[in-house]
């Protein structure tokens, strides 16, 4: 069962990211989105809702505590977000485009053709 990603602002002020579950009218495994300022301008930093008691990103937030729901959640905002409450790394496109070079210099060419070279000494 795939869930949608929402950034809302709960009823204490704080802008949390989490899964929603629409059959249970409930955010699920909420992290804290929260703001951090620096000499050029803001950062953002994701923490488990429960931090400092709990280092993981798990729980859940009914729907009455949410005051406002955003329309809108940056791709980039979305991926740390999974990968946080994952422990996976999501890849983007410019990450995939250095591929040919990930096994180094295979014959020179920097490309590996056939799936026997590696598995050569």
């Amino acid at each position: 069962m795939a869930h949608m990603i929402k950034l809302v602002k709960i009823v204490t002020g704080d802008f949390v990211i989490g899964k929603w579950v629409e059959e249970e009218g409930k955010l699920k495994d909420p992290a804290i989105l929260q703001t951090i300022p620096t000499q050029n301008g803001i950062s953002m930093a994701l923490m488990p809702f429960g931090y400092p008691f709990e280092t993981s990103i798990e729980g859940e937030i009914s729907k009455d505590h949410i005051v406002y729901w955003y329309k809108e959640l940056p791709q980039e905002l979305e991926n740390k977000y999974l990968e946080a409450s994952s422990n996976l790394t999501i890849s983007s496109t410019s990450d995939l485009r250095n591929l040919d070079n990930l096994m180094g210099n295979q014959s020179g060419t920097g490309k590996i053709t056939n799936i026997s070279d590696l598995l050569k000494p």
